[in-house]
């Protein structure tokens, strides 16, 4: 597979990354089953044959279970550790996730959630380092200093060798580069053929009645290129709303559904392959990441390497998407 390289990091990455938030099995506290471990163990495989090497994880992903089960696999397979890239997120806390059941679903971007949480994160995955932590959500709460001096330990100790972020605006962004010394090389964003708001808000916003179209702030996507900052993309095939052709007749997303139908028996690969190439058709160079548990669906993913769209093709889609062309 072909890859990337993180700017102002070492780092080379696969062009499709590998999302474990659901290897873990169900989103609570009971016992990791044979079955989910089993699924997990080939998903993994499937990856690594497809050539994807970064892994993706977040400490809350199936409550933990994620990073335990990913843990094991790495116990199993002598050498793998050093061949991968490892990323994981912290911020988000569970409703009653502490001592008292009343807690809300909240965030937190704290100096002692932050070290806490990724000392937690290493005991799961049975690893001394990570390669890349993400601020998972943004914290109206956050105190840029305390995250500076969380960052500042991690980095010195040898716990996390880079930083990034993940649903973050241009402004978030910027006030966290004021106090925190390391590059932020990363944004995860949400971003598919279903939900194109970080391409489209750049010529819905001067569209009289309509503006921009996006919950993050305008000009994120030109953000991220202008500061070498890789975008990730989250739920890249929409949560498999264009994968069935034709979804049902009064759903706007039919003409997009059949036309990724189309295209992908014209260009010899699967659905999936075309929906990950229009991401990876973008200049910006965005990284997809996948998160089926199924193996065959792993496979069929990666086909979006050897996909290319021509810009005809490309716009075709969105605009079968948006349900019209272009302003």
């Amino acid at each position: 597979m072909k890859s990337y390289r993180i700017p102002k990091t070492d780092l080379t990455v696969s062009r499709i990354a590998y999302g474990c938030m659901r290897i873990g099995g169900t989103w609570d506290h009971t016992p990791i089953s044979a079955d989910t471990e089993k699924a997990a163990h080939a998903a993994v495989a499937a990856a690594l044959d497809c050539g994807m090497n970064l892994f993706d994880h977040a400490d809350i992903y199936t409550a933990g279970k994620s990073e335990e089960v990913f843990g094991r696999i790495l116990k199993a397979a002598p050498g793998l550790r050093e061949r991968i890239v490892l990323q994981s997120k912290v911020g988000i806390r569970f409703a009653g996730d502490a001592q008292h059941s009343g807690e809300p679903m909240r965030y937190d971007l704290s100096y002692d959630n932050i070290t806490r949480s990724t000392d937690d994160i290493l005991r799961r995955l049975q690893v001394s380092h990570l390669d890349l932590l993400l601020l998972h959500r943004p914290d109206p709460l956050v105190e840029p200093a305390e995250v500076a001096r969380a960052l500042d330990e991690l980095h010195r100790s040898g716990k996390v060798r880079h930083f990034g972020v993940s649903n973050h605006t241009p402004g978030q962004i910027e006030l966290l580069r004021h106090y925190v010394r390391q590059p932020l090389v990363v944004n995860q964003l949400e971003f598919s053929l279903a939900q194109p708001a970080l391409v489209t808000e750049g010529f819905s916003a001067n569209q009289a009645g309509t503006g921009a179209t996006s919950g993050l702030a305008s000009g994120i996507l030109d953000y991220c290129r202008r500061h070498e900052i890789l975008v990730q993309a989250w739920s890249p095939v929409g949560g498999g709303k264009l994968l069935k052709a034709p979804v049902p007749a009064e759903s706007p997303l039919d003409p997009a559904s059949t036309l990724v139908a189309e295209l992908a028996k014209a260009k010899g690969t699967t659905p999936e392959g075309i929906l990950l190439a229009w991401i990876l058709r973008h200049p910006a160079g965005m990284q997809p990441i996948i998160g089926t548990t199924q193996a065959d669906r792993v496979r069929t993913s990666a086909q979006a390497d050897e996909v290319t769209l021509t810009r005809e093709e490309w716009y075709s889609l969105l605009a079968a998407a948006r349900g019209k062309s272009v302003p």
